[in-house]
């Protein structure tokens, strides 16, 4: 399983990058107003840097309500960046813009997807990643996991080439259960991939090391 970076942060991608394990990145309107950038300027300008610092696929998300609109801002992000993934609903007019979109060959990361008939709907209409959302799910009593496994089972069965891209994800054990029921990628905030290294047996482990190190040294 990849793991991506779910983050508009600048730093935060720097810092993981330099990890070696971050194969991509997500981001929204919502990480995008975090970080201060208001304009589809600057939300450009933050994109074209992600960019810089990550070779694998950048998920940019339009901000249009309509099918009209979303085909119109998806072909302006494919021409940002040489590894976009255009970040396009699951509505009505979202899987309108993502058979359009995907015809021109334009990737799509099909985001807001809450049930199994919405990921096979955005499969069939051309997705190359469709983006379950964990954490929302289990927000609201359902088991959030649960649609994952079945997407990746249904998937498997017929053969469907779409990634599977476990979103939402609000701790460690998120990332582990993903991979566990064969999500193809998982994206994660940093904080969270900060906790993926935290164990503390290496810790005790090179702190004994060290003291051992230095006791046999002593005359």
């Amino acid at each position: 399983m990849k793991i991506f970076l779910d983050t508009a942060n600048i730093q935060e991608i720097r810092d993981g990058s330099r990890l070696g394990v971050i194969s991509g990145v997500t981001t929204n309107p919502s990480l995008a107003a975090t970080e201060g950038i208001g304009s589809a300027q600057g939300y450009k300008a933050a994109v074209q840097e992600i960019s810089d610092l990550v070779d694998g696929p950048i998920s940019v998300e339009v901000v249009s309500q309509d099918a009209e609109g979303m085909v119109a801002e998806g072909r302006e992000i494919a021409e940002w960046i040489p590894n976009p993934w255009v970040k396009i609903p699951s509505t009505l007019a979202g899987f309108e813009a993502i058979s359009i979109l995907s015809r021109d060959g334009i990737k799509i990361n099909q985001t807001l997807c809450f049930s199994v008939n919405q990921a096979l709907l955005g499969a069939q209409a051309g997705s190359t990643a469709v983006s379950p959302f964990i954490g929302r799910l289990d927000d609201i009593g359902q088991e959030g996991m649960d649609i994952v496994a079945a997407i990746v089972s249904i998937f498997r069965d017929y053969d469907i080439k779409t990634q599977v891209l476990a979103a939402s994800i609000r701790h460690t054990l998120h990332c582990t259960m993903a991979a566990q029921v064969g999500a193809d990628i998982a994206t994660v905030p940093y904080k969270v991939l900060m906790q993926m290294i935290q164990h503390p047996l290496p810790d005790a482990g090179m702190a004994r090391f060290q003291a051992d190190w230095e006791k046999a040294g002593k005359p």
